[in-house]
């Protein structure tokens, strides 16, 4: 018999099956994750230049396809051929990639401590106080950053000997200008910025000594010269052990006029009403040695001086207004404010006008002021202020400052890419300005005024006899030098070095050699290999960077067949220009990357960049200026209405105004 009650209890109640054992998965996610990069690298190389290799297995899978993007532009040379939009994204993709990858913080950063931004609702005197996670960055003394990482070359200093690279390769031998693009005025600016911006800390314990080899010891200037090494500190930092400190702030802080620190700031200004001291005759006071009073004075000449002194008048009439429409306002209020319009000032003017007419094509004009007013433009963030993120409003008025967790400094890289002697003449035209102007505006020359009288303390007594009217007018009617070999004006291989406090140094020095030299002594990397760190494709053969034959055989000679060995600054002057850059496309790079960072890593452009920080009429002040004419204009609108033709005081002034183009810059394509 078959019990029926045992089987219906089953179909109801079946017995519970053995529960099933969950299989481990064979790769975890993290294996996995390794795997795909893994195999996604292995074909990335196939189509990627073998020395970056490396960089990319480092990288994101993102910011791999994206280098893949950039670098295939980049083998077919054509990215500044690009119509605009297409440009902007090719240097928004690759200055991703650098802020990513070549932002290094050399010496150790401050944790857990913050300050309030309410407590210093202004700049400080020596640039302290600016990032509210760190007190210390961007101050005086802070430490040089790195772009790329230090490479040693104690063993090779001397290799080649820098006065034979100076006296081979470098030594003016006929001068080259920019012809209409870039005037003197222009090239006066960017030293008014790097004396805002870098100065190295010596070693004032020890001298170096440079001795001319036999084989160009007749054509140099000095048989041989001492200087000062740069002087270098522990960092504490286990990856990045020494390095050196910067005696300027590295913010954009205005510090050319105002000083480093308290002491030149007590020396600058007259404790009335918030103005800077400035003489009758529109130039910089003198003190009882004969020094001039301004920010730094280190190491000037004329051009400086006279911007030093326009923008000491800028400072001062932004005091006028703000005490008109605030009279409550006490000396020490009124000084604060107008330092942070004026700053704002200068890093306007230099954002979207001189660094146009240095990089002179519509995608560089859309770039530039795309970073101060974002895609949207100045028409809309001025009705509606800052909308969207950095590309739609811009770098300046972010929400807050933005480092990529690097503390903000400026580099040794971004120094080394800065040297451009190169853009100064053998003489200033002088012009006569007591006729009536010319075609185009232009004065008749009067004389020619030597160099080296108008450096230092010579140069001061011969810009009082000018006067500022004729040195700035003769300056914006003359172009300044190209940024080629054979370039570097002779008469700075027997310069008078000057002490931070404008002391002139006994011994002489030749800058062309102490520059190589400086860059071997700063470990910084070489052409080649600064070009391969910076994600460019490097050179395998001189034919690679110049189809110059004559700078060929001279490179040739200086350093043989080994590419590896060129000097950076002799990389750069031999480079070929992209049509419509002053620099090269290498320099250019760095300055892709820092001008950005000095606008959004400050929190005076960004978070602190409204009306209660700077005042309504301040703020306004700032809004309202746009060019450097727009500032001489308010101090001598005469100047540009007699004697400039030109649309920016950047451009030598007799050049045509630009030519108005229908179509939207967006839209543009460039010229062939």
């Amino acid at each position: 018999m078959h019990d029926h009650g045992y089987y219906k209890e089953y179909l109801y109640h079946p017995p519970p099956h053995p529960k099933k054992k969950k299989r481990k998965p064979r790769f975890s996610r993290k294996t996995m994750a390794f795997i795909t990069k893994a195999l996604f690298n292995n074909i990335l190389r196939r189509f990627i230049h073998q020395d970056f290799h490396e960089a990319v297995s480092s990288m994101t899978i993102i910011d791999a396809f994206l280098f893949l993007m950039v670098h295939s532009v980049d083998r077919l040379g054509i990215w500044h051929r690009l119509p605009v939009v297409l440009g902007l994204i090719y240097l928004a993709v690759r200055r991703h990639l650098h802020q990513q990858y070549n932002l290094i913080n050399v010496g150790e950063t401050p944790s857990g401590v913050r300050f309030s931004p309410g407590d210093y609702p202004y700049r400080t005197a020596d640039g302290s106080y600016n990032d509210p996670f760190n007190e210390g960055a961007g101050s005086q003394g802070s430490f040089f950053g790195r772009n790329i990482m230090p490479v040693h070359q104690t063993d090779k200093l001397m290799k080649p000997d820098p006065m034979v690279v100076a006296t081979k390769l470098l030594t003016r031998t006929q001068y080259k200008d920019t012809d209409k693009q870039f005037n003197m005025i222009a090239a006066s600016w960017i030293q008014f910025m790097i004396h805002d911006w870098i100065d190295h800390m010596e070693n004032t314990n020890q001298q170096v000594e440079l001795i001319a080899p036999k084989e160009v010891a007749n054509k140099c200037p000095l048989s041989s010269f001492k200087f000062y090494p740069t002087k270098e500190f522990p960092t504490g930092f286990y990856d990045i052990k020494s390095g050196a400190k910067n005696i300027r702030t590295p913010w954009w802080d205005g510090s050319v006029i105002y000083g480093s620190n308290k002491e030149r700031l007590q020396k600058v200004r007259t404790f009335t009403d918030g103005k800077l001291k400035i003489s009758e005759d529109g130039l910089l006071q003198q003190d009882e040695d004969g020094i001039p009073i301004s920010g730094d004075i280190r190491n000037s000449w004329a051009g400086v001086s006279t911007l030093q002194a326009l923008f000491i008048k800028e400072h001062n009439a932004v005091c006028d207004t703000l005490k008109k429409e605030y009279p409550d306002l006490n000396d020490e209020e009124l000084y604060r404010y107008a330092r942070l319009v004026t700053s704002a000032v200068i890093a306007k003017i230099h954002t979207i006008d001189w660094t146009v007419e240095l990089l002179k094509t519509d995608m560089l004009l859309a770039g530039m002021r795309a970073n101060w007013y974002g895609l949207l433009g100045k028409k809309f963030k001025d009705t509606f202020g800052h909308v969207g993120g950095s590309s739609l409003g811009g770098l300046v008025g972010l929400r807050k400052p933005v480092n990529h967790g690097v503390p903000y400094s400026l580099t040794e890289e971004f120094t080394s890419v800065y040297r451009l002697h190169q853009l100064l003449p053998d003489s200033i035209h002088l012009r006569n300005i007591n006729v009536a102007p010319g075609p185009n505006k232009s004065p008749p020359l009067l004389e020619e005024v030597p160099m080296p009288d108008l450096i230092g303390h010579k140069g001061e007594k011969t810009l009082s006899q000018i006067g500022f009217t004729r040195q700035f007018v003769s300056m914006g009617h003359q172009a300044c030098g190209a940024l080629e070999l054979w370039n570097y004006p002779s008469w700075l291989r027997d310069l008078v070095a000057q002490d931070v406090d404008g002391k002139d140094r006994p011994d002489h020095v030749d800058l062309a050699a102490l520059e190589i030299y400086r860059d071997r002594e700063r470990k910084v990397a070489r052409y080649n290999q600064f070009r391969r760190a910076l994600l460019l494709i490097p050179i395998s053969k001189w034919e690679d960077l110049t189809e110059d034959k004559n700078a060929i055989e001279v490179l040739k000679d200086v350093y043989g067949d080994d590419v590896e060995e060129l000097d950076l600054m002799v990389g750069l002057m031999a480079e070929k220009k992209i049509k419509g850059f002053a620099i090269s496309e290498t320099a250019f790079i760095v300055f892709l990357l820092m001008a950005t960072r000095r606008l959004e890593a400050d929190r005076f452009f960004t978070s602190d960049f409204n009306e209660e920080t700077y005042t309504k009429k301040g703020f306004e002040w700032v809004n309202t200026t746009e060019s450097l004419k727009d500032v001489l204009d308010r101090h001598y609108p005469e100047i540009s209405k007699k004697w400039m033709n030109s649309t920016s005081a950047f451009s030598v002034w007799d050049s045509p105004p630009n030519a108005p183009n229908p179509i939207p810059l967006y839209l543009r394509f460039p010229s062939s």
